[in-house]
């Protein structure tokens, strides 16, 4: 979700007591399987794994509307811009086939961030 336009597979591997020593584990080998350190497990982690900050993507009329706001017009327009946000990722991921509904967590739209919930 995070990078829909730079993810072109998943490897899913089912484990009965998760423990971050078996995560670890999974992902070294992973790591090893391939070959190299994937952007997302290095120096691109973040933009991997942290929420998706949507405020890069306002517009310049939101922008000002964003400055001239009070506290409520700026989460109410943090919201709105994550919503169009939202609904573009989720257009690039159906475009790419992905059939699995993805519900993003509301509370944090009123940040101007999405994330998986």
């Amino acid at each position: 979700m995070r990078q829909p336009t730079a993810c072109y597979w998943v490897k899913v591997q089912t484990i009965e007591r998760p423990s971050r020593t078996v995560l670890e584990g999974i992902q070294d080998a992973w790591m090893a399987e391939n070959g190299q350190i994937p952007e997302g497990n290095g120096s691109a982690a973040d933009r991997w794994n942290q929420p998706v900050d949507t405020k890069p993507a306002m517009t310049d009329e939101e922008q000002q509307k964003f400055k001239q706001a009070d506290e409520l017009g700026q989460t109410k327009l943090l919201k709105q811009v994550a919503r169009r946000v939202e609904a573009e990722v989720l257009e690039v991921l159906k475009q790419r086939g992905v059939q699995m509904d993805l519900r993003f967590n509301p509370k944090l739209k009123e940040q101007g961030l999405l994330d998986l919930k």
